[in-house]
């Protein structure tokens, strides 16, 4: 059993849990996910790390709840406990060739969960971070003073101008790049619109981009096929031979249009769950 050592809510839909996971949290690395699972009935979600600490043995995961587990994940208290947290799972984002470089780091909404590890180890480097991060209206930023501390720095935009800079993470960037910082590398994570338009951007720039696609997934290893994206042509696993991908190589059309497979499924699980939950009550 894995235990819930801290939980926090940044948002009414977004929550935050430590987990104590010692043997994961000695090998995680940016970029790396694990695959839980809350109890023996329960099915298997990969969730990116957001933050370890190697010390206390923890590892941090944060979420939206949009599903049927991740529901139920967010009714977990701090000393309750996970069945299964399996990881390090997926290939670790190589940034140590960045050292001392600049570096674009762009979080859309939850995605910026994932991009604040990328930014802190670039920050901790010595590289020259830039970090936009975008969210829907003010009431959605998370980990704004995390980002801060790790940035060079921080851009907060809102598509309603709630709060920071009204407007998309590629306005922002675009300004930036004919502002002229001549960015080594952008590290782009979040909706899979998003991540294709920036690498749209960029590769007008000729500026290497990684993104980190999070599709279907099942097992975890490359056994079952469920995670497949299309990179250059060819057929890539997003679990083993990811989650980054050169993002001027990914087909973001096919990967939005398996996005939607099981749509009606996963509505009829929601409502099934939100039933029993009624019925306990």
């Amino acid at each position: 059993m894995y235990k819930i050592m801290r939980k926090e809510v940044l948002n009414p839909s977004v929550k935050l849990l430590e987990i104590e996971a010692p043997y994961i949290a000695r090998k995680v690395e940016p970029g790396q996910f694990i695959i839980l699972r809350i109890d023996e009935n329960g099915e298997r979600i990969p969730l990116t790390v957001a933050d370890y600490d190697r010390e206390k043995g923890t590892v941090t995961i944060i979420f939206q709840e949009v599903g049927k587990t991740t529901k139920q994940l967010g009714t977990l208290e701090a000393g309750d406990a996970l069945l299964d947290f399996v990881g390090p799972l997926g290939i670790a984002t190589e940034l140590e060739a960045y050292a001392g470089k600049k570096v674009a780091v762009i979080g859309g909404g939850l995605g910026s969960a994932i991009a604040y590890p990328q930014a802190k180890k670039l920050h901790k480097l010595g590289a020259e971070v830039h970090c936009i991060t975008g969210f829907r209206n003010k009431d959605l930023i998370i980990l704004e003073k995390e980002m801060k501390e790790v940035s060079t720095r921080l851009i907060v935009t809102t598509d309603d101008g709630s709060n920071g800079v009204k407007g998309f993470v590629t306005d922002i960037l675009k300004g930036l790049i004919d502002e002229g910082n001549k960015y080594d590398l952008v590290i782009a994570i979040g909706p899979l619109i998003m991540m294709k338009m920036v690498s749209k951007l960029t590769k007008e720039y000729g500026i290497k981009t990684i993104v980190s696609m999070n599709p279907i997934m099942i097992d975890g290893t490359g056994m079952c096929g469920g995670c497949r994206v299309t990179v250059g042509g060819k057929i890539k696993f997003a679990c083993v031979d990811g989650p980054d991908f050169d993002g001027h190589e990914v087909d973001f059309d096919e990967a939005m249009r398996r996005q939607l497979m099981y749509k009606s499924e996963e509505k009829l699980s929601e409502e099934e769950h939100a039933c029993r939950i009624g019925l306990k009550r």
